[in-house]
């Protein structure tokens, strides 16, 4: 791995924090993700699933994580089964954990092969009652392809009947929601490499570059940093482009009088950063780019304001809207009248403003989190609202990552990356 050791405490807390809302008597089992071909012998980098590592800090393939605290051994109340590495391995690939490797790595100690698992698994079944299955029930979730985890589902159901079945996904949403303060420090390192990398391009950028060309310094930066790359599929659309909401061909030129759209992201650790910023190609606003830019930066700003405990996060959308529609009457996009007699079901600012301002970050770019109870502290979310205007081949979109605090505004992760115009301007000067 390229970034740092993690302190196994964290996932030890982490293992705590599921085990406490436990049934009595009952086994949780996570799977890490498959390794996925790509046609004749080759495949796609291995990505590993973010509930396996937030329990256990396990970052290889083929592992398996069984949670059983009421097992009669207390040697079997966490255990991490992993594939057994061997000199064969070693030349081919690199060498997988051995069994003290993971038990440095993720703080538990019995660490048994993956090949003994369905004998030990069985036995611990006849003394549990109900099985955790760990399904992905996130409200963005468009999974197509069967996974480690559906396979072993339809395993369970099939020879074990007699097991009442439970859901993972309830307890993973409410727990991974709150970051402990060890994460907040990852995700601090992964918005500094998004920061340094888009310091990199703001002096690279100008008429005529290529938008693959500044995805490609931005890479290079990341790279630099310990980071594997973008913790999603970046987006660089300048001109009209950017008024296509996940526009990733990235392959025009950027041309003279227009902005280009940047929303990309390090990752670090498996820890995502989320950030957008819109510069004008050339380096400097015109006077209706830096109207549109201005308003959008009050919406954040003001939209960040309101991230605070006991927010609701579908009531925090609405007074986001009422900000927005205010600064798009402003620019004369909309009228009064327009939002006096809009539908609620599709205000008069969504014709500018299509997307939501906010979601959950942390191991997935759009993280688990409960988005119908109160705001928490030491949740942290994106705050990025939009004006897209296609006829005047213009759109804007301003993005950080803020933590909620106890008391008082959020703070900005990405707080010494530059956002005002003058900033913007100095900088590409």
């Amino acid at each position: 791995m390229k970034y740092h050791p993690i302190n196994n405490s964290l996932f030890a807390k982490n293992r705590a924090k599921f085990i406490a809302q436990m049934n009595p008597k009952s086994i949780a089992v996570f799977n890490s993700n498959d390794t996925f071909t790509t046609g004749a012998d080759s495949t796609m980098p291995f990505e590993q699933n973010s509930d396996i590592f937030y329990l256990t800090g396990a970052d290889q393939e083929e592992t398996i994580l069984l949670l059983f605290p009421d097992a009669l051994n207390p040697n079997h109340r966490e255990i991490l089964f992993v594939t057994e590495t061997n000199d064969h391995i070693a030349v081919w690939e690199g060498a997988k954990l051995n069994k003290e490797q993971a038990a440095t790595t993720s703080g538990i100690k019995t660490i048994l092969w993956l090949q003994e698992f369905d004998k030990v698994f069985k036995d611990l079944m006849s003394e549990s009652d109900t099985i955790y299955f760990n399904t992905n029930e996130h409200y963005r979730q468009s999974v197509v392809i069967e996974t480690r985890e559906d396979r072993f589902i339809k395993k369970c159901k099939q020879d074990f009947m007699a097991h009442r079945w439970a859901k993972s996904f309830p307890i993973m949403q409410d727990i991974r929601g709150v970051k402990e303060p060890e994460e907040l420090e990852i995700l601090q390192t992964a918005c500094d490499i998004t920061n340094k990398g888009f310091r990199r391009v703001l002096s690279f950028i100008k008429p005529g570059v290529m938008e693959y060309q500044i995805e490609a310094e931005f890479m290079h930066e990341f790279l630099m940093n310990r980071s594997k790359g973008f913790a999603y599929t970046p987006i660089l659309g300048s001109g009209y482009s950017a008024c296509v909401l996940h526009y990733i061909e990235n392959n025009k030129e950027c041309k003279d009088g227009d902005m280009i759209l940047m929303d990309v992201g390090a990752e670090y650790a498996n820890y995502s950063s989320d950030m957008t910023r819109t510069i004008p190609v050339n380096g400097k606003f015109t006077a209706r780019q830096k109207e549109v830019y201005n308003a959008v930066l009050h919406v954040k700003n003001e939209a960040t304001k309101l991230l605070v405990p006991g927010t609701i996060w579908a009531e925090y959308h609405e007074e986001v809207g009422k900000i927005m529609s205010d600064q798009l009457v402003k620019l004369g996009l909309i009228t009064q009248e327009e939002v006096k007699n809009e539908d609620p079901n599709w205000p008069a600012y969504k014709k500018y403003f299509m997307h939501g301002t906010s979601h959950h970050m942390g191991l997935d770019t759009h993280d688990y989190g409960n988005l119908k109870a109160p705001m928490k502290a030491n949740m942290v979310f994106t705050v990025e609202p939009g004006i897209y205007i296609p006829e005047e081949n213009m759109g804007i979109r301003l993005e950080d990552d803020v933590v909620i605090q106890e008391t008082g505004e959020p703070i900005n992760l990405m707080g010494d990356i530059p956002i005002t115009v003058e900033e913007i301007e100095a900088l590409m000067k």
